[in-house]
């Protein structure tokens, strides 16, 4: 039975049911927030408590897998790291209801995070540089570990898909294959550590005490520098100053292996690959072709081919250093 089913079971009357199950009392209606992978709500309860209760996609993550996430994100509040733990009820932060695995956390107000505010990208490096203090501390068991051979699959499971057109699969297949060996070939061995896993400015969000993070629902195992590498944006001189800033803040806390900076590029493709994979893998849930229409269109596939064959080009370049004074 497929996830996309599942969701379609999840009416608003079994999410109320499932979070009075637990004896939170919704008085508010539920305000769904942005999230494909699990659906997302936030209320505020009888007592005038604002919590998000999170549904977890069916057959995607174990119970133990869920339990890992849970168990760092304590340890990252214990450690006075601002985020969203769950909330524990009866000694429990998973819960289970008519087939569904779902979560309560406190809601989190703030706005977006400014990526091109230096100021608040050295907050951030502070963070990820405490974040990863913790992460430090143990490993996953679990919880996927990110390398190299990630980007061949994600790459096969898109050719055995119906979604590249047939008249782009040749094309498609060896740009695929360039990027996947140039991952492999540039890929480094590192210290790996717990990680947010996807660190992207969306899941940041900016409070009147600073950053605070949200949502660790992809939290791996792996180099540091994933959850660094998607802060950077704009050209060579603008990235040099933004990692400069992040870097400063970063090892305050925690050391970073400079050698890491050569895997910002390999993990820039494997997230190109995996974020397609993604998308075909959810097709059949009725949200991705809704959200995401231009994945059924041929233009798409051809500037992915393009893509892929830029992104070849730009690992082969010397990494990314910080700005020389």
């Amino acid at each position: 039975m497929s996830a996309a089913f599942h969701f379609h079971a999840l009416t608003p009357d079994t999410i109320l049911d499932a979070i009075e199950s637990v004896g939170i009392y919704p008085e508010t209606g539920l305000m769904p927030l942005n999230s494909f992978e699990n659906r997302v709500y936030q209320f505020r309860c009888d007592r005038g408590n604002r919590y998000v209760t999170k549904f977890y996609r069916p057959e995607r993550w174990s119970d133990e897998q869920i339990r890992e996430e849970h168990r760092f994100a304590f340890e990252l509040a214990d450690a006075e790291i601002p985020l969203a733990a769950p909330v524990v009820l009866d000694g429990e932060s998973l819960f289970q209801f008519s087939g569904f695995r779902f979560a309560l956390f406190p809601s989190i107000g703030g706005r977006a995070f400014e990526m091109d505010n230096l100021d608040q990208l050295e907050a951030v490096g502070h963070f990820i540089g405490r974040l990863h203090q913790v992460g430090k501390g143990g490993q996953f068991i679990a919880r996927e570990t990110l390398t190299a051979a990630m980007a061949a699959e994600a790459l096969a499971e898109l050719l055995a898909s119906t979604h590249v057109p047939e008249a782009l699969h040749r094309d498609f297949a060896a740009a695929g294959q360039a990027l996947a060996n140039a991952i492999e070939q540039a890929w480094i061995s590192t210290t790996s550590l717990r990680l947010h896993g996807d660190l992207h400015p969306g899941n940041i969000l900016w409070t009147p005490d600073g950053p605070g993070f949200v949502d660790l629902d992809d939290a791996s195992c792996g180099p540091a520098v994933q959850d660094l590498w998607m802060m950077l944006a704009g050209d060579d001189h603008e990235r040099r100053i933004q990692l400069d800033t992040l870097l400063g803040a970063y090892e305050e806390f925690c050391d970073f292996d400079m050698k890491e900076l050569a895997l910002i590029e390999p993990l820039r493709g494997l997230r190109m690959l995996r974020h397609m994979a993604w998308i075909s893998r959810r097709w059949q849930d009725p949200a991705f072709p809704m959200h995401f229409p231009w994945f059924a269109d041929e233009a798409y596939w051809q500037r992915q081919i393009r893509d892929m064959q830029a992104q070849v080009v730009q690992i082969t370049q010397p990494p990314l250093r910080l700005q020389p004074f």
